[in-house]
């Protein structure tokens, strides 16, 4: 049995981390209290009462764990992971999973000399059924060839509820960094595409001038030897949506379109994980929310058969690359 610990408990995100690996057959051997919030600490004793806290130093340095989950501060994330592979563990960081060039140099070169997983979770995927109907759709030849993906990421600020660090920009990496890596991820998986071409990409803060170096809206052209997309993401999820964001996803073919609409259909059916399908046989509704998710368990099986099936390493580091690219190159447009 694979065994896992959690250290870096400064994001919620931390949760699903070990909700999946526990649902999938990983034994936990505990977890780092140390946090820069204390109310996600609190959260994770909530969900986990039955885990033990153990000092980050025995829990890295422990022979018989074979992977560290972590969902640090995100500066903090590539260090946590090169302590983790140079003693032997897989890793599965939460995005951004690397906020500087310098990090994804250290980080890849550790991956080449070490041999170990450096994973990333793109929850928008890894934790969203929808996500895994539309790649089934489009593997079923559904919409024909994927030439263009349109990619939104919005999010409710919650601003009183932040921890300072959120705020500033050497330790989240810029809204591109941080959640267009989500959007990034999606357009090279659906596309088919190994790389892309960053053709633009612009950062704004509209709404929050007392904190300068946070972007609350950002947006990103991209272009692949097959396809081209556009991503928008932002921090203006209004307080009358009855969910933290309005995530979409369009996906479109050569012979139809498929578009998520990951955690509500805005005044119309309930729940989440809608997907709509529209091809030369018609156009029907898809409920999604009950497609069982694979990546926790695919993860596993790579850990224990040094494989790449959940996703190719080269991939982790791409979206990276290309995250970090954007917003290096982003325009600042507008607003305060």
């Amino acid at each position: 049995m694979v065994r896992f610990a959690a250290v870096g408990l400064d994001h919620r995100h931390i949760y699903y981390h070990v909700e999946g690996l526990l649902a999938a057959g990983a034994d936990c051997a505990g977890y780092c209290p140390e946090t820069s919030d204390p109310r996600v600490l609190a959260g994770f004793r909530e969900r986990f009462p039955d885990l033990q806290a153990v000092d980050r130093c025995r829990l890295i340095e422990d022979p018989s764990i074979d992977v560290v989950c972590c969902a640090a501060i995100p500066r903090d994330r590539a260090g946590i992971a090169l302590d983790a592979m140079r003693h032997g563990k897989d890793v599965m960081v939460d995005k951004p999973g690397l906020t500087t060039r310098a990090d994804l140099a250290s980080v890849e070169a550790c991956v080449r000399e070490t041999g170990r997983i450096f994973s990333i979770c793109f929850s928008e995927r890894f934790v969203v059924p929808a996500s895994e109907v539309a790649a089934r759709l489009i593997a079923d030849g559904e919409i024909g060839r994927v030439v263009q993906t349109v990619g939104l990421g919005p999010h409710r600020l919650n601003r009183a509820i932040r921890p300072g660090w959120f705020f500033e920009k050497e330790a989240y990496g810029g809204i591109l960094v941080d959640i267009a890596s989500h959007q990034i991820d999606q357009f090279l998986v659906y596309t088919g595409s190994t790389d892309a071409e960053i053709v633009a990409s612009a950062v704004a803060n509209h709404a929050v001038p007392d904190t300068p170096s946070f972007d609350d809206f950002g947006e990103i052209l991209l272009r692949s030897d097959r396809a081209s997309g556009y991503i928008r993401v932002d921090w203006f999820t209004p307080d009358g949506l009855p969910t933290w964001g309005d995530g979409r996803l369009v996906i479109l073919g050569t012979e139809g379109f498929v578009e998520l609409r990951k955690y509500v259909d805005i005044a119309g059916r309930p729940g989440t994980d809608h997907v709509f399908l529209s091809n030369r046989s018609g156009t029907r509704h898809i409920d999604a929310s009950r497609e069982p998710l694979t990546y926790f368990r695919r993860f596993l099986a790579d850990v224990r058969d040094r494989t790449e099936t959940v996703m190719p390493q080269a991939h982790v580091f791409t979206v990276s690359r290309l995250a970090l690219e954007a917003q290096e190159r982003a325009s600042r447009i507008g607003g305060a």
